[in-house]
């Protein structure tokens, strides 16, 4: 969750001028002014100047200065953090050869506030595949490798976030009570595992396990995720748990050795 500042602190026109690149995505490619506006409760004339801003800084560009588009300089903003993720580089190999193994795909992805996001992902050719990619958001609660993103929270953060965190029904199978879901995830912290059994989407399972540095901080998550049609629960945590705990024990091992 973000940390409070102080008003005297606080850029309204950088929040502002970031609300407009975000506003751009896949079913909002490109907009005119007035769209924008609209979209993000501008004025006009606010939102004139900061697309213009954000064109002469090379971030959007426009047809007849009418219609507006994000530029691919966007991606450096993304990379400069996905470029810090040193262990996401070096976990790329290990997850590929996980992949290959378990004949399933597998992830990994970071926390960012009530989402987890995902940061790599390594995908196998099947005609049914989930489609899913660097950059995916999806909903803590109801995934696995949010649970144990989860579980490696001090208890004070985890209460916190809990309290924020809008306990939607995604299925018949998310749990939606915040006791229960509470009590959930510490058995997630004493296992150091999390399954997530059609919760997030009904014919979609997954494991997950989280990869810790030397000190037992809690980096990110590494999943396995499977259809249901061709993996049972029983197959996910008697197979591909345990590989998927080797997979992450020998990037553990790994960076304690680049240390």
């Amino acid at each position: 969750m973000a940390n409070e500042i102080k008003k005297t602190d606080f850029i309204q026109s950088l929040e502002k001028g970031l609300n407009v690149i975000t506003a751009f995505d896949h079913e909002h490619a490109a907009m005119t002014l007035t769209q924008v506006a609209k979209k993000l409760d501008l004025t006009r004339a606010n939102a004139r100047r900061i697309l213009l801003t954000l064109e002469h800084l090379g971030f959007v560009s426009s047809v007849d200065g009418k219609l507006f588009s994000l530029t691919p300089k966007v991606l450096c903003l993304g990379y400069s953090y996905m470029s810090s993720l040193s262990y996401r580089e070096l976990a790329q190999p290990y997850m590929e050869a996980l992949a290959a193994e378990v004949n399933e795909s597998c992830s990994m992805s970071v926390l960012d506030d009530r989402e987890i996001v995902y940061v790599a992902r390594v995908q196998t050719k099947r005609i049914m595949t989930i489609a899913l990619g660097v950059g995916t958001r999806l909903p803590v609660q109801a995934a696995s490798m949010g649970k144990v993103l989860l579980a490696g929270l001090e208890q004070e953060a985890l209460q916190n976030l809990i309290k924020a965190l809008n306990f939607e029904a995604f299925t018949s199978h998310t749990l939606i009570d915040p006791k229960a879901f509470i009590a959930h995830i510490q058995e997630v912290r004493q296992q150091g595992w999390a399954l997530s059994d059609q919760e997030l989407e009904i014919g979609v399972r997954s494991v997950a396990c989280p990869l810790k540095d030397k000190d037992g901080k809690t980096l990110a998550a590494l999943n396995i995720s499977g259809h249901a049609s061709r993996v049972t629960k029983e197959e996910m945590l008697d197979k591909f748990l345990p590989a998927l705990q080797n997979t992450v024990a020998k990037i553990e091992q790994a960076l304690k050795n680049k240390v």
